[in-house]
């Protein structure tokens, strides 16, 4: 630790104040300048729009790519996806910082050969957390990321102990940060360490001073297709989506039929699914592994009786669908750390939201004002004289006999009257003596007779 204080003591002393005053590139450039921005979140979609620009660049014949940063970060494998592709560029790149390139924003503004900050800009803080509460992921992840730091600046000329100080907390920079916090550097001590190259004020004045015409500039933009799929991939969009998906589904099969409750949870699948598959960032196995695990529990609840093996195997399969979806994996090989956390926290708020939105459903709406005025039910309640069927009461604690198989609906015979019947959700088979629990309106719920008598017995 002395030594590399040292070391970097003495660096900073002999550092030259080329960013001012030496032109950025020693070879003249010519032809268009690609302008591509980089911020908000960093994501999968962005990755794939990143490689998209510099592929356009590219064929364009682009004389410079500069990369318009303001970004607090994002995921680690879509930084590093970045990060490569910039690298192999062809084309001249400049990481045009404004204002922030935090986390990974740093990894990716390191990639381009050329660094320009604007007037109280910052860059650094690249220690690699886990999920959205901001704690700092396993050592082996820092590691890593120190790793891929320390390349990245190795790999155009700059000093990789800076780099990763910006991960590593233990590592202290003289007379700027001490040991204990990771750096994070404003515009003027970048410059002065030599990680950026000049100061800057505007694009088009960056563009002038590298005597090309600000004409020559094109403004690369995502698509509106690429902006609804960066939109339908964020974190707070997936949970929602399969929020439709379980809750539609879940409905749906509380009343068989296609029906609303299908519709939602059809069109949630697809927003969910589709992006990620347009993207390459989901596999057809995770794809069918969601269509069998609702296939199994459409099986279980039409064909096979009760809540057994199919039912919970269903339930797993598409909870699992659902993750796996969430990883960026290239087939059956899967990252770890953060990408497996945020996914599993993602599908973990997802069923706490579908939970209570079930809870509360259930519980209030049938009680609001709104909701009563809808349906009608203060002015159609059996206390004012309205019914939709005649209501058998007297059937009330009579014993009868299952005369199909109540899955959990079917047809009894109580007394000497064919009814049709529904049990709370178990599985009567037929010829089974069975008793009237309950009687609303035209639903009559009975359960076996052998459950009241084991239940009374114990």
């Amino acid at each position: 630790m002395i030594l590399r204080s040292f070391f970097l003591l003495i660096l900073l002393a002999g550092l030259p104040a080329r960013a001012q005053d030496a032109p950025l590139f020693e070879e003249p450039l010519d032809g268009p300048v690609y302008v591509v921005p980089i911020k908000g979140m960093i994501d999968g979609p962005l990755a794939k729009y990143v490689d998209r620009a510099l592929e356009d660049a590219t064929n364009a014949g682009a004389g410079l790519v500069v990369f318009h940063v303001d970004t607090f970060g994002g995921l680690l494998d879509a930084a590093d996806e970045i990060r490569k592709r910039i690298l192999d560029a062809d084309v001249p790149t400049v990481a045009f910082i404004d204002k922030n390139a935090a986390s990974a924003g740093a990894l990716i503004s390191y990639a381009a050969d050329r660094i320009v900050m604007v007037a109280g800009a910052s860059m650094g803080a690249a220690t690699v957390v886990e999920g959205v509460g901001g704690e700092a992921a396993p050592d082996k992840y820092q590691s890593y990321m120190r790793s891929l730091m320390r390349a990245t600046a190795e790999a155009n000329g700059r000093d990789p102990a800076i780099a990763e100080a910006m991960v590593d907390e233990t590592i202290e920079v003289p007379g700027v940060s001490a040991a204990g916090s990771v750096l994070t550097l404003s515009t003027q001590e970048a410059v002065r360490l030599g990680v950026a190259d000049a100061e800057g004020t505007t694009i088009d004045d960056l563009i002038t001073g590298l005597g090309l015409e600000p004409a020559s500039r094109v403004n690369h933009q995502l698509t509106r297709a690429e902006d609804l799929l960066r939109f339908l991939s964020s974190p707070v969009v997936q949970s929602i989506l399969m929020l439709m998906m379980m809750g539609g589904l879940y409905f749906e099969l509380q009343s068989p039929g296609v029906g609303f409750p299908g519709m939602i949870a059809a069109v949630g699948a697809a927003a969910f699914f589709g992006p990620h598959w347009i993207l390459g960032l989901v596999e057809s196995w995770e794809i069918l592994l969601f269509i069998v695990g609702v296939g199994l529990l459409l099986a279980e609840i039409f064909v096979i009786p009760g809540f057994g093996v199919a039912g919970i195997a269903g339930l797993a399969a598409i909870l699992s669908a659902l993750g796996f979806s969430l990883i960026g994996n290239v087939g059956f090989s899967f990252p770890s750390g953060e990408a497996v956390s945020s996914a599993i926290l993602t599908l973990a708020s997802s069923l706490v939201m579908l939970i209570i939105a079930m809870f509360s459903l259930g519980r209030f709406l049938p009680r609001s004002d709104r909701f009563g005025q809808l349906v009608l039910a203060p002015s159609l309640s059996r206390e004012t004289g309205y019914t939709s069927a005649a209501s058998h009461t007297e059937w009330l604690g009579q014993t009868g006999v299952a005369l199909t198989t109540l899955r959990p609906s079917g047809t009894a015979e109580i007394g000497s009257e064919r009814i049709d019947v529904v049990t709370s959700g178990e599985y009567i088979e037929r010829g089974q003596a069975i008793e009237v629990v309950e009687v609303k309106g035209a639903r009559v719920r009975v359960r076996a007779v052998r459950q009241v008598e084991g239940s009374t017995g114990s």
